[in-house]
């Protein structure tokens, strides 16, 4: 199957490489990218502050060219047929990019005037494209009186006029409730099965799981790994089973029991939570003879449950300590890049 998107050996660099005055030395934002996403399905790009994720979308959506390497969007080159790629691609970035004043309809069919589908068209498309969002009831309310759920959908709509073959969305719920961001992904989720292409580049990482269907964990400029959500999670182990004990002095003799019954290494406590976890293989068979040797043990729990890892807890075994972690915006190292 050909790939809706590929990059080969990727390079871009920022930076003058002299210190002083307040300037940077320089620095490779893309160290020698590799990435290749299927058609029709999500692919979210993962990493932490300066791991290279805007840069990568600035390259493949033609605002920046590359310092070195290839890149292909649609079967078109980037640097060699940057208009052809345009026509068949669509950016959203993390702020919707409408007008508050004009209805959702209006702002719809503006976007449709300016894509050149004239006015019937544009009507039409506004049409098909409110009905599909959940938004034809709202259609005709000015934009400054919708929720933040509601806003970003309107854009992934104005993002869709044209029916492009590959949509990048930059972090696009930033900012929403949880409601409002439950919205956006069932309005993405309804995307791929219309056969876009969708590249996600997110710092909530329940996102990425809920969405996507391969992950890609980008750090300085590098892909450092890819699978789907689940092959990810298994890069820090497999299933534990969780005790909460009811009596802290019991904390230690639990963990001896349980390490028994789980009847495998890596048993852990935390005095602070009660909590003993220990890893497992067979997770049923586990759960029974825990909760069989606790209570031939005299020993109660609070709650037991068995869990699996998180793409959180992924993500922070592959990029390390120290990196900035899923929703924060905190430690780590802003990708600079100079004014177009």
């Amino acid at each position: 199957m050909e790939a809706a998107i590929l990059a080969e050996d990727l390079r871009k660099t920022f930076g003058n490489g002299r210190r002083g005055g307040g300037g940077k030395a320089a620095g490779p934002a893309l160290d020698g990218l590799d990435l290749t996403i299927r058609r029709g399905t999500v692919h979210a790009v993962l990493g932490p502050n300066g791991a290279g994720k805007t840069t990568a979308v600035r390259i493949l959506t033609t605002l920046l060219r590359p310092g070195g390497g290839r890149a292909a969007v649609a079967g078109f080159d980037v640097t060699t047929h940057p208009d052809r790629v345009r026509r068949r691609i669509a950016l959203l970035g993390q702020h919707a990019a409408l007008d508050e004043e004009l209805s959702g309809r209006q702002n719809l069919e503006l976007f449709g005037r300016l894509r050149r589908l004239g006015g019937p068209g544009a009507a039409r498309r506004a049409g098909e494209l409110l009905d599909r969002f959940g938004l034809a009831d709202t259609g005709h309310k000015p934009v400054r009186q919708y929720s933040g759920g509601m806003r970003r959908r309107l854009d992934l709509a104005a993002g869709l006029i044209t029916d492009p073959e590959i949509l990048f969305l930059d972090e696009p719920t930033t900012g929403l409730d949880p409601r409002g961001r439950t919205e956006v992904w069932q309005a993405v989720r309804s995307l791929t099965g219309g056969g876009t292409t969708v590249l996600l580049t997110t710092q909530y990482l329940e996102e990425a799981d809920q969405l996507a269907d391969r992950v890609s964990v980008l750090d300085r400029g590098r892909r450092i790994a890819e699978g789907t959500a689940d092959e990810l999670k298994s890069a820090v182990g497999g299933d534990r089973v969780d005790v909460v004990v009811r009596d802290p002095a019991r904390l230690t003799s639990a963990a001896a029991v349980i390490g028994m019954a789980a009847r495998a290494p890596g048993t852990t406590t935390d005095p602070d939570r009660r909590l003993v976890s220990a890893p497992v293989t067979d997770r049923m068979a586990a759960l029974t003879e825990t909760v069989r040797a606790l209570d031939a043990a005299g020993i109660e729990a609070e709650d037991i449950a068995l869990r699996r890892p998180t793409l959180d807890e992924a993500f922070l075994h592959l990029t390390g300590a120290g990196t900035t972690g899923a929703g924060t915006t905190g430690a780590g190292t802003t990708e600079q890049e100079p004014a177009a």
